[in-house]
C-alpha cells in the first residue's frame, strides 16, 4: 500500500442543503474511498478562495448541481498515488478549473482525486503556496493580459483600466500590468484601499461611482489604452465606451451582474474590441504555458502582499465575506 493512501479519512469543508433550503458549510471527516474516480489522488497542501467557490458554497446551481459537496476550484499538493506514468507519488502538482470544485469534490479538502488530464506539474519557479496565491485568479489575470497583448496592447501614456481592482483577479491584474511597465488605473468602491492598490503598482485610483455614470450615453470620453474587467454588468459597457480608438477590454467576471446595456456604436465608430476570457475549460497546454509564464518572465515579486492566509476552520467566515463584497486581495487556504 502506498504511503499516500494509508490515511483513509481526511478533513474537508462540506456544503449541504438544510431543510429550509439554506446552505450550510461545516468541516467533516471524509473517506478517500468516497472521492470520485480518477487516475491521480492528491494530498492537497493549499487551495484558494475564489468568488466562484463562494457561489458553489451558497447553493448556486449554475456552478454546482448536487449537494452535499466540497467546493474549491483550486488545489496544489503532492501526488499520493497515480495510475498513470506521467505522475508519480511525491510529485508536486497544481489543479485549477475544469470540473474541480464544481461537481467534483474540490480543493477545500485534504485530498482530491482527479483525471490526469487536469493535472500540471508545479513549475520550478513557483512554490505550491505561491501557486495558490495566484490560483485561478492569477491564471485568469494572466490570460487577460496575454489576450490584450495579442490584440495589440503595449505600454503607452494612457493607463490600462482594471475594474474590481481590490478583488482576486483585479489585484493580480494590477500587479502584473504594473510589473510589465503599464500605467494602471485601478477601479474600486473601497476608498480605504487606495494604499493597497498603490503598493501593487496602480498609478491612478478611480472611484467606482465615476465609472457607473453615463450609462445612457452612446460614447464616453476616450481614456483607456486597454482594460481588464473583472466585474461585468453595466460598468463593462461603460469601459467599452471609454476605450481609446482600436483598444480592447478583456472580460472575465460577473460580480456586478451578467447583463449590460450595449450598442454597436463604440465598435463601429472607434474600432474597439471586447475580448472574452475563460480560465476554466481551456486546454491543459494553454494552462501549463500560462503557469510557466507566471513562474518566469511574469513572476510577481510582491505575491505575499496580496495574500491573507486562513485554515479550513476559517473558511465559512471568509466565504460570507467574499459574498458581501468585503474580500481584498487573495485568500490562501492552508490544508494542514
Amino acid at each position: 500500500m502506498t504511503r499516500g493512501t494509508a490515511m483513509s479519512s481526511f478533513k474537508a469543508l462540506q456544503v449541504s442543503e438544510s431543510e429550509g433550503g439554506r446552505f450550510e458549510s461545516k468541516i467533516v471527516e471524509r473517506a478517500t474511498d468516497d472521492l470520485p474516480a480518477g487516475e491521480v489522488l492528491i494530498r492537497v497542501r493549499y487551495s484558494s478562495l475564489n468568488f466562484k467557490d463562494a457561489l458553489s458554497a451558497s447553493g448556486n446551481r449554475g456552478v454546482t448541481r448536487s449537494y452535499p459537496h466540497t467546493p474549491g476550484i483550486d488545489a496544489a499538493g503532492v501526488v499520493a498515488s497515480s495510475s498513470v506514468a506521467e505522475f508519480a507519488e511525491g510529485d508536486e502538482v497544481i489543479v485549477t478549473g475544469y470540473d474541480l470544485g464544481m461537481n467534483t469534490a474540490g480543493g477545500f479538502g485534504q485530498y482530491i482525486r482527479v483525471p490526469a488530464a487536469w493535472v500540471i506539474k508545479r513549475p520550478q519557479g513557483l512554490s505550491l503556496r505561491d501557486a495558490m496565491i495566484l490560483g485561478t485568479a492569477g491564471l485568469t489575470a494572466a490570460l487577460c493580459v496575454d489576450k490584450l497583448e495579442q490584440a495589440g496592447l503595449e505600454p503607452g501614456d494612457a493607463p490600462v483600466l482594471v475594474t474590481g481592482a481590490t478583488g482576486g483577479v483585479g489585484s493580480i491584474a494590477v500587479a502584473l500590468l504594473a510589473s510589465l511597465g503599464y500605467k494602471v488605473a485601478a477601479v474600486t468602491g473601497k476608498a480605504d484601499q487606495a494604499d493597497f492598490l498603490t503598493r501593487l503598482g496602480a498609478t491612478q485610483i478611480v472611484e467606482r461611482a465615476a465609472l457607473q455614470a453615463g450609462v445612457e450615453k452612446a460614447l464616453l470620453k476616450e481614456q483607456w489604452n486597454g482594460a481588464v474587467d473583472t466585474v461585468g454588468g453595466d460598468i463593462l459597457f461603460n469601459v467599452v465606451k471609454s476605450l481609446q480608438r482600436g483598444a480592447s477590454v478583456a472580460c472575465c467576471g460577473l460580480t456586478a451582474g451578467t447583463h449590460f446595456q450595449a450598442s454597436v456604436l463604440p465598435f463601429i465608430l472607434r474600432g474597439v474590441n471586447l475580448l472574452g476570457v475563460d480560465s476554466v475549460e481551456i486546454p491543459l497546454v494553454v494552462k501549463a504555458s500560462m503557469w510557466d509564464k507566471l513562474s518566469l518572465q511574469w513572476k510577481l515579486a510582491n505575491l505575499d502582499e496580496l495574500a491573507h492566509e486562513i485554515n479550513l476552520e476559517q473558511l465559512p467566515e471568509a466565504i460570507e465575506r467574499i459574498l458581501a463584497g468585503g474580500q481584498v486581495g487573495r485568500v490562501l487556504v492552508r490544508l494542514d
